[in-house]
């Protein structure tokens, strides 16, 4: 029975193995060189790159807007999402038009939807500027300036995902007994306190696992960065991954770029730890 368990596993183990545990091993083999030029040998240097890393203004800027990133991104999406899944949860005209509606931007892919918001941001034709103008306003460069550049990047991302957060929000609504409705009603409870005490603790199994989504995707963003910014002005909407992606196809230092890589992977396997050992008991209340 245990060598026909094995077989069973051994074509996920195989896939696990081939396309995340050796990748990463490699990814930490080769953060420990430096890469050789015109046809010469990679040359071992430790932790070296490591220590450039630390050095490196850029990458700390990059990783200060990624944290600003995820912090505009993550709890306005759930927070969103959550309210979008309860609205149309209620019983309303054309709920399943209002359901539809939302969950759009989803679908499209990130490249058509960044391409939508690049019209929306354009100086001059912009519609943004256009409804600044009706209302007597001086336009905004909304991707050209340092200072407005990642908040518009940031609106972006949150109406793309906050759709895709609400039909998870929207299951777990639908799973909730009726009965503990009816029973908070007959006892008088009112609607903020049923939320609070009953609704929100049954859905927080839902809610970390959409903050570990949201999480991953606010570190591994490119796509929409290739159409908007290309991580500018002046490195003020780039982020890690774009700056891996940069260092290793742009800058074709690839080892550079493996040693960011791991960086990224050790603050992702130490809130995975959090994850597992702290939330995800107090989560299913054990």
């Amino acid at each position: 029975m245990q060598v026909y368990g094995a077989l069973l596993l051994l074509p996920a183990a195989l896939l696990l193995a081939t396309f995340a545990y050796l990748p990463t091993v490699a990814t930490l083999f080769n953060s420990l060189f430096l890469p050789g030029f015109r046809g010469e040998p990679a040359e071992f240097v430790g932790l070296e790159n490591y220590q450039l890393l630390i050095e490196d203004d850029t990458f700390w800027q990059v990783a200060r807007n990624n944290l600003i990133y995820a912090l505009g991104t993550i709890p306005t999406s759930i927070a969103l999402a959550l309210g979008m899944a309860l609205f149309v949860n209620a019983r309303l005209p054309g709920r399943g038009f209002v359901r539809m509606a939302y969950f759009t931007p989803t679908i499209l892919p990130m490249i058509a939807a960044a391409n939508i918001w690049m019209f929306f941001y354009a100086p001059q034709i912009g519609l943004f500027n256009a409804m600044l103008g009706w209302l007597g306003l001086p336009g905004v460069n909304w991707l050209g300036d340092p200072n407005v550049a990642l908040a518009s990047v940031i609106v972006m991302t949150v109406w793309k995902e906050a759709g895709f957060f609400m039909i998870f929000y929207l299951a777990a609504l639908q799973s909730i007994p009726p009965e503990l409705e009816e029973a908070s009603n007959l006892e008088g409870t009112s609607r903020w306190s049923f939320f609070w005490r009953v609704t929100f603790p049954l859905l927080m199994p839902t809610t970390l696992f959409v903050l570990i989504n949201a999480l991953i995707n606010a570190v591994r963003v490119v796509d929409h960065l290739f159409i908007l910014t290309k991580g500018g002005p002046n490195n003020a909407t780039n982020l890690l991954l774009y700056y891996v992606y940069e260092n290793a196809f742009s800058f074709f230092d690839r080892t550079y770029a493996a040693t960011i890589t791991v960086v990224i992977l050790l603050v992702l396997a130490v809130v995975a730890t959090v994850k597992f050992t702290v939330l995800d008991r107090r989560t299913h209340y054990q």
